[in-house]
């Protein structure tokens, strides 16, 4: 399945005219190097971390520790995300597919998960299938990928990522989504234009060094998020 994609500016190889040569290897061949090694090397390192999770998953609550999700990628792909089961099983059942602090859907373990971010180590292996990127726009469900704008779809371009300037910048997002009391509006009408934007002036940026620094802002937030000033995005 694929989401019709009709964008101008930027290739699906993310060249531009005249761009210097060391991003243009960068976009086209470095980056997926890049992703090949980092999550095969993570997948190996990590491999002990992932048992015991799925373990813990899978004694405190019912259903698999891995949950698969369908998300739209490059292209207008479908694939299915992989994460590890944060939710009661079937949780999808009940409820909105966006989720907010004291979702009553989320367990002890997911909660704990979701705090350090943890919950997206099974997506290393979405990275090394070249479904994911390790940076890049957060891949998002068909049924809002389909109320894109032709701008907007310019995300469509690129392999979605792990983590990106958005995913810093809303690292407290269940919080903030809390605060309205229609959660699903309120993302799909104000946070999510606003993380759009944010994901596209990441791409006018994209290099090895600007992949660097995402990286490890993403590693920084972890720790600062008892100190998060995520708020509503003004203009939106």
């Amino acid at each position: 399945m694929s989401i019709a994609l009709n964008t101008e500016g930027r290739s699906s190889g993310g060249l531009a005219h005249g761009m210097p040569a060391g991003p243009r290897f960068y976009q086209r061949r470095g980056k997926r190097l890049f992703d090949v090694f980092i999550s095969g090397i993570g997948l190996l390192l990590l491999s002990p971390l992932l048992v015991v999770i799925a373990t813990l998953i899978g004694l405190t609550s019912r259903g698999p520790a891995i949950y698969f999700q369908e998300r739209v990628g490059r292209g207008g792909r479908t694939f299915w995300i992989a994460k590890f089961r944060s939710m009661r099983n079937k949780a999808e059942q009940f409820g909105s597919p966006i989720t907010s602090r004291g979702d009553a859907r989320i367990t002890g373990v997911g909660r704990m998960l979701r705090f350090l971010k943890i919950d997206e180590l099974p997506q290393l292996w979405n990275v090394l299938k070249g479904e994911m990127s390790l940076v890049g726009p957060r891949p998002e469900i068909p049924r809002y990928v389909r109320c894109y704008n032709a701008r907007q779809k310019k995300i469509l371009t690129v392999r979605p990522g792990i983590t990106d300037l958005a995913s810093i910048k809303y690292r407290d997002e269940e919080r903030l989504l809390s605060q309205s009391s229609d959660t699903e509006s309120f993302y799909a009408d104000v946070v999510l234009p606003h993380k759009l934007d944010l994901s596209l002036s990441d791409l006018e940026n994209e290099s090895f060094p600007h992949d660097l620094l995402l990286l490890a802002g993403t590693a920084m937030s972890i720790f600062r998020r008892g100190t998060s000033t995520c708020t509503r995005p003004s203009g939106y």
